[in-house]
């Protein structure tokens, strides 16, 4: 994962496996394992920043879908994956794969480009949220 902006309760990340394009994850800043065990001021802040990265993730690809998946069955660290679908996605109308068969890298200055215009744009949708 490549860090991309670290918000008040949560760190944006760029998945390395760009099968689709923009697939971040969103960790939360603390370690629980579940999302019940925030308390619901905490619980609000941790959605309010997957949701605003979601919308804005969804606008920057202009994606049909997004996907949220949360597992942690090895990873014991609440996070949220965000992966932005289209309809001509293999698999469309489907849930996404977490992990392919065949993942599609990047070189590391594609990453960086993507990382430097994401990183903008969500701190803009941060910032309208906090004013």
């Amino acid at each position: 994962m490549i860090p991309i902006i670290t918000f008040d309760a949560t760190t944006v990340y760029l998945n390395r496996d760009q099968t689709h394009p923009g697939r971040v994850i969103v960790a939360l800043n603390w370690h629980v394992d579940e999302i019940f065990e925030l308390t619901s001021e905490q619980r609000f802040e941790f959605i309010q920043e997957v949701s605003f990265t979601a919308k804005t993730i969804k606008k920057h690809y202009n994606a049909s879908k997004i996907n949220f998946g949360i597992y942690g069955d090895t990873v014991s660290h609440l996070h949220v994956h965000i992966v932005p679908k289209l309809p001509t996605n293999d698999d469309w109308d489907d849930a996404f794969v977490n992990n392919p068969s065949n993942p599609q890298y990047l070189d590391d200055d594609e990453y960086q480009k993507i990382r430097v215009i994401l990183r903008k744009e969500l701190e803009k949708a941060y910032e309208t949220i906090k004013n």
